[in-house]
């Protein structure tokens, strides 16, 4: 049932959606199923076609974006509040109101706005980004131009930087590191360094991060370029390979592409380390390959190699998402970016939710290892897990 609060709401929604005073609406505070989504943004544009209003979703690594009429978008932003959402923030050229419902009687509040910003109504504003296109070290690896703009080798690598800053930012809201002081960060292979370079320019004067890198040279040109930036401070580089790395202590703990069981590796010392968040992008997963049985229905189909390379992708990632979990980790497992800009884009992400050593889990990866034949796998080895 609607209350009068709802209603008035309403009724400032749709008159400044019609007057063509809105300037923005934001719904808050979730309460629906969909454990990833953390708000709705909807803002006025003009198409072709005609007026619309623009839901962008915001969920925790993704925005999904969609038009509507705004007879429709009204209508649907009436049934969302109080019910998908539970807090609604609307700001019009001369207003803002915020309804707050879920706990009693919903409550309306207003307030004049004595500067009024001007409704944006264009489809091809500058897109938010948590990194600035323009910023200094960008440029320094040679992934833009002066400008700002991607160099035209680098167009993909750019999209790439832009995705895992936006997932990095939201993880570290989720596992509530950005309300530290400090965060201690370890980059393990982290090559170039561009996304290196990402996580130190979302935490600010607050992160203490180290790329770790096996070849010399890529270090000593991350170092000259945190230097020549002024990020010496917060960002270092060192020489060595994952396996033989020391980390005491670490807050977030990211392995982007480190190949096959270096993965592995890399989560382990994360784990022992005390990590908060694990973030992780899996490359070359050889190990379980020949360990792998088929099943007597699936002979026929694995008898073709490319088969055969996705279901060792699959199990091997499976099961690192399950011994995560096990270890005390909330894990999700999702496309990192597109497979237009790169082949291996499967993410793999970890927050600390409790403590390790649950036994229905490790009796379901137990089962999990037998049916597909595996006997040994290098995560559960670093763990002491036994797999039989």
């Amino acid at each position: 049932m609607k209350t009068p609060a709802h209603d008035q709401f309403m009724v400032l929604l749709r008159e400044s959606a019609a007057d063509g005073t809105l300037v923005k609406l934001t719904l808050g505070k979730p309460a629906g199923n969909d454990e990833t989504l953390v708000n709705l943004f909807v803002r006025p544009v003009v198409l072709k076609a005609g007026p619309r209003l623009a839901f962008v979703w915001r969920h925790k690594t993704r925005d999904i974006t969609k038009n509507h009429e705004v007879d429709e978008a009204v209508g649907l932003i009436g049934a969302l509040i109080g019910k998908d959402f539970l807090d609604a923030h609307l700001f019009t050229t001369t207003r803002s109101a915020q309804l707050e419902t879920g706990r009693g009687e919903p409550r309306l509040k207003t307030k004049a706005i004595e500067t009024a910003p001007a409704p944006e109504t264009g489809n091809d504003r500058e897109k938010s980004r948590p990194i600035a296109a323009t910023t200094p070290w960008l440029r320094s690896l040679g992934v833009t131009d002066d400008k700002g703009r991607p160099l035209a080798p680098m167009t993909d690598k750019f999209r790439q930087i832009e995705k895992f800053a936006e997932i990095l930012q939201h993880l570290l809201g989720e596992s509530r590191l950005s309300e530290k002081e400090s965060v201690e960060v370890y980059d393990m292979g982290c090559g170039k360094g561009y996304l290196t370079f990402a996580a130190a320019e979302l935490l600010g004067a607050k992160a203490k991060v180290c790329g770790i890198e096996a070849r010399a040279e890529l270090v000593d040109l991350c170092n000259g370029v945190a230097a020549k930036n002024g990020l010496s401070g917060r960002l270092s580089f060192r020489e060595g390979s994952i396996s033989d790395a020391q980390i005491l202590s670490c807050d977030v703990l990211m392995a982007l592409h480190a190949c096959d069981t270096a993965t592995d590796d890399a989560v382990a010392k994360g784990i022992s380390a005390g990590a908060q968040l694990i973030v992780v992008a899996p490359c070359c997963q050889k190990e379980l390959r020949p360990q792998l049985l088929a099943p007597a229905v699936l002979a026929g189909a694995l008898r073709h190699g490319i088969f055969q390379e996705r279901q060792a992708e699959f199990v091997t990632d499976a099961l690192r998402a399950q011994l995560l979990e096990w270890a005390g980790y909330r894990t999700r497992v999702f496309e990192f970016i597109s497979t237009d800009h790169t082949a291996k884009n499967t993410m793999i992400t970890a927050v600390k939710s409790g403590l390790p050593g649950d036994t229905a889990g490790g009796d379901a990866i137990r089962k999990f290892a037998s049916f597909y034949g595996i006997r040994h796998q290098a995560l559960a080895a670093h763990l002491g897990f036994s797999l039989a």
